[in-house]
């Protein structure tokens, strides 16, 4: 006879997360605050793309921002500039952000009056993927200098991603990237997510992508 028991773990390590991502989801609902969380490698054009975004949306919609980083507040000090509220967020270290931690930001951002939030997540294509952060949509951009291989290598990254982003589409002489063949690729991972190519510096392609947000705002505060 066995003197110890045998216990079978096959609850997710990430099982609190999701509940906690869940439930900040409902609060989120009942205050009728949109939250996306928006991630990309560093040098996509995130802080760009964020900023042409609040200065066409601004006067439609109270924005939100909270940038998140290993350090530095220079991403935030820009996001400053365009005159909406936004809060820094340092992550101790941790290269991504779970859903207590986006709650801290979100508390400490203030949601009163806010309608739309955006979560600038810290900057690499691994660890944000994999922690619900309790947002409504999760969003990615990809820049044509980081190539179109990108979804075969970081499948996780575009599997759990509401919409894509292809910035930078104005450099595309310049690089060998198939926008085709990503987006085929992307496709296979994920055949509901919606992919816009940008250029965030020229704003070619960009109202396709102001009216997909103006349309999940409205149908999450109906």
């Amino acid at each position: 006879m066995k003197e110890f028991k045998i216990l079978e773990v096959k609850r997710s390590i990430f099982e609190n997360n999701d509940r906690q991502a869940d439930l900040l989801r409902e609060e989120l609902k009942k205050e009728k605050v949109f939250l996306l969380n928006l991630m990309s490698s560093p040098g996509s054009g995130k802080t760009t793309t964020l900023m042409k975004t609040i200065g066409a949306l601004k006067e439609e919609m109270k924005i939100g921002v909270m940038e998140a980083d290993i350090d530095s507040d220079v991403d935030a000090s820009t996001i400053a500039t365009s005159g909406v509220k936004v809060i820094q967020l340092h992550t101790g270290g941790m290269c991504h952000l779970d859903a207590d931690m986006t709650k801290q930001g979100l508390e400490g951002l203030g949601t009163q009056d806010i309608d739309f939030a955006i979560l600038e997540n810290v900057g690499n294509l691994v660890c944000p993927a994999e922690f619900d952060t309790g947002a409504v949509k999760n969003a990615m951009i990809l820049s044509v200098p980081e190539g179109d291989d990108k979804p075969l290598k970081y499948p996780l990254m575009f599997s759990i991603c509401d919409v894509l982003l292809i910035n930078k589409i104005d450099v595309l002489p310049y690089f060998n990237f198939d926008i085709e063949a990503c987006k085929e690729r992307v496709m296979k991972l994920n055949p509901k997510i919606q992919v816009i190519p940008i250029a965030s510096s020229t704003g070619e392609g960009m109202e396709d992508w102001y009216e997909w947000i103006r349309t999940q705002v409205r149908q999450w505060n109906e």
